[in-house]
């Protein structure tokens, strides 16, 4: 099994509240890896930050609800009925937006989510802008869904990818954009640059950067290039 390097999508904060903590180094963690360490990981930085795991800059409508183990970077923002919670983490810049819910979520660096924004156990690149109901689904369909045991795996191009959990969403790629009404997840990847259409739903899949995803009137998704038009079919 290839070794998918969360640099390869994301980048660390570069902010010094996060820099100097373990999310400093989340470039250079293996997907799989940081997924298993996250919750210690998470707590090594809560200690480390103290009584600055909200940045006195932030904003938080006070209708939003943030959960007490939650780390909110400077000039963060969080608008009304939205909550934010279990280990969640916005970098600087980032902002929440009307009515959305993050759980175990990573939000890097002037990242947008926009309106009735779900997601869960996700990562979400620096400048990558979500639009109005995009949801990020964590857990695959069993027949209990209290008690997920189903291992998530992805289907790229060098093979399966086994992620050793039952949860996990996505990983949303540096300044991915998106149209409204998608459902991805659980096991996605989105590279740098890409662009995916309004309507699409997807799982189990690694994008390449530069792409764009959409969702025709057919039993089909497609996926092409940005850069040289070259487009794979994806059944």
């Amino acid at each position: 099994m290839e070794p998918l390097p969360l640099g390869t999508y994301v980048t660390a904060p570069t902010d010094e509240q996060l820099a100097a903590t373990p999310y400093g180094r989340l470039h250079t963690y293996d997907l799989a890896d940081f997924l298993a360490r996250w919750p210690d990981l998470h707590r090594e930085a809560l200690s480390l930050l103290g009584d600055r795991r909200i940045h006195p800059t932030a904003f938080i409508h006070p209708q939003a609800i943030v959960g007490e183990d939650v780390i909110v970077g400077p000039h963060a923002k969080v608008y009304e009925f939205s909550t934010v919670r279990k280990g969640s983490v916005l970098c600087a810049g980032a902002s929440v937006g009307f009515n959305c819910e993050v759980t175990s979520a990573f939000v890097g660096e002037g990242a947008v989510l926009g309106h009735r924004i779900g997601i869960n156990r996700t990562i979400v690149g620096n400048r990558a802008h979500l639009s109005a109901g995009v949801t990020v689904a964590a857990i695959a369909v069993s027949a209990d869904m209290s008690a997920p045991e189903r291992e998530i795996c992805l289907r790229t191009r060098g093979g399966a990818y086994r992620c050793d959990t039952a949860q996990f969403g996505a990983v949303i790629g540096d300044r991915v954009q998106t149209g409204n009404n998608i459902s991805l997840g659980p096991g996605v990847l989105v590279g740098r640059h890409s662009q995916i259409d309004s309507g699409v739903t997807l799982a189990i899949r690694a994008v390449p950067e530069n792409s764009v995803v959409t969702a025709p009137h057919t039993a089909q998704t497609r996926i092409r290039s940005r850069n040289a038009g070259v487009q794979e079919m994806l059944p």
